[in-house]
């Protein structure tokens, strides 16, 4: 996956919205004023592109012990964000997957409210 792909696909989940609020290079998606996806663009224009997404963490664990790529996340709670490393041995399909999983897990976590001003309902 390239970062236009990764790009695109989180900005394409509804609500979802971008920002730089550590620095200058760490790009963050949130839903609901809410975090879900990061990636150092640095790291990414190196040819070392990896992204941190929150997971349930019981599947976290396991996801861990299948996969080399996926790893406690960095700089983040170790328990419920994983750090992904792209374009080795999680393929595209995938990665899409990791990043709805923590897409939804956040918007779960919304209030009744903010869930229906996220799906344009309020």
């Amino acid at each position: 996956m390239n970062i236009e792909t990764y790009f695109e696909y989180c900005l394409s989940k509804k609500g979802v919205t971008e920002h730089f609020p550590f620095d200058e290079d760490t790009l963050v998606f949130k839903v609901g004023g809410k975090m879900f996806a990061l990636a150092s663009l640095q790291e990414w224009e190196k040819g070392n592109p990896s992204v941190n997404l929150k997971c349930d963490p019981d599947r976290a664990e396991e996801l861990r012990a299948q996969y080399d790529d996926i790893q406690p996340g960095y700089h983040m709670s170790k328990v419920h964000w994983n750090t992904v490393k792209v374009n080795r041995d999680v393929n595209d399909r995938f990665l899409k997957e990791l990043i709805d999983h923590s897409y939804d897990l956040v918007f779960k976590s919304l209030t009744k409210k903010m869930q229906g001003e996220v799906l344009g309902m309020e």
